[in-house]
């Protein structure tokens, strides 16, 4: 028999990676998105594997239409990726970010803490949970300190899946990711925006483009990676959390600088006006910008991971490092704009 592994936004970044992990292990996967994102599936397209998968609509904001999808299967895993996932939009929209991103988690606990059968229950976590952090690095037993709502309604689902797990001795398990990338990053995140931006440059789309706080530091790794770490660790015979980091920290200034290593022309930085632009050499005009809009109202400078739980309990450790992480995403996203750019 196949395990059925039902993955909560499957159009995401993480869900479809995991999606493709899992078809190579023989399961069978139930997807669910909101019914808006439905049309959403190019990462789907990407792994060519969006006819292999079975696409059920569910809101986690809709507890009935949970009810109606755990009725219909009988699952063995579920990965709740799902979420209002982007930060800075987590400050314009609260409550929505609250109700799907902390809420939504519990409507699913309750859904399967009252089911007729036992699953596996897996929780994505987030480091933006330890904010302005009281500790570096960052293990599982780091005091939080969000500065979003969106790293507080993670906490939120964070502790509902600790106390699930206690008081109804449930097999939940929930990952604390570092910052994780690919060439399927949504545009909207700082790291594929750069990618984007600079291969429209190349292209000659775009002359320019603005990025907030450029010496924010963060721990990043590449999404493939990590969603192994999600599926080893529902593997294991006791549920706990982890932290899956690469226990590395870099600047989007040192994203920067490595991504332009992948265009034909040179770059330069210049510090005009308390600013740091950076310069094409030869033109006298900025190809990035800096605009204080693109700061956060409250600013996380610097996130590093310790995996050592991870790596010992689980036998887990990134394998792609910063560099060729970097080269994935510049290398598919010229690729990208050479064929629009050709047709």
């Amino acid at each position: 028999m196949k395990k059925v592994a039902l993955i909560t936004g499957i159009s995401g970044q993480d869900g479809s990676y995991l999606a493709n992990f899992l078809l190579k292990k023989n399961y069978k996967i139930i997807g669910t998105d909101r019914r808006s994102s439905r049309d959403d599936q190019w990462r789907l397209r990407y792994f060519g594997i969006e006819n292999k998968i079975i696409i059920e609509d569910m809101d986690l904001a809709e507890i009935t239409q949970m009810i109606r999808v755990f009725n219909k299967y009988k699952i063995d895993e579920v990965y709740n990726l799902a979420a209002q996932s982007f930060v800075t939009n987590s400050f314009s929209n609260p409550i929505t970010t609250c109700d799907i991103t902390g809420i939504g988690c519990l409507r699913l606990l309750e859904v399967i803490r009252n089911l007729k059968y036992k699953l596996k229950f897996y929780q994505a976590s987030s480091s933006e949970m330890f904010g302005n952090v009281l500790e570096t690095p960052q293990n599982e037993k780091t005091f939080f300190n969000p500065k979003s709502p969106y790293a507080i309604s993670k906490i939120f689902s964070h502790f509902m899946c600790k106390n699930y797990r206690e008081a109804y001795k449930m097999f939940i398990v929930s990952g604390i990711c570092f910052n994780h990338e690919s060439p399927l990053r949504g545009e909207e995140f700082v790291t594929r925006k750069i990618t984007s931006s600079l291969a429209k440059i190349e292209h000659g789309h775009i002359q320019y483009f603005e990025l907030g706080n450029i010496f924010s530091k963060r721990d990043w790794g590449f999404a493939g990676d990590y969603v192994e770490g999600m599926w080893k660790s529902l593997q294991v015979k006791k549920p706990t959390d982890y932290i899956f980091s690469t226990n590395i920290t870099k600047s989007i200034k040192e994203f920067i600088d490595e991504s332009v290593k992948y265009l034909s022309f040179k770059t330069y930085w210049s510090f005009k006006r308390g600013k740091m632009e950076l310069y094409k050499k030869g033109v006298n005009k900025p190809i990035i910008r800096i605009n204080t809009k693109y700061y956060r109202p409250a600013e996380v400078n610097q996130l590093i991971g310790n995996n050592k739980k991870a790596k010992k309990i689980l036998n887990w450790q990134p394998k792609v490092n910063f560099k060729e992480l970097i080269r994935m995403m510049m290398v598919e996203d010229l690729k990208r704009l050479k064929k629009t750019t050709n047709h």
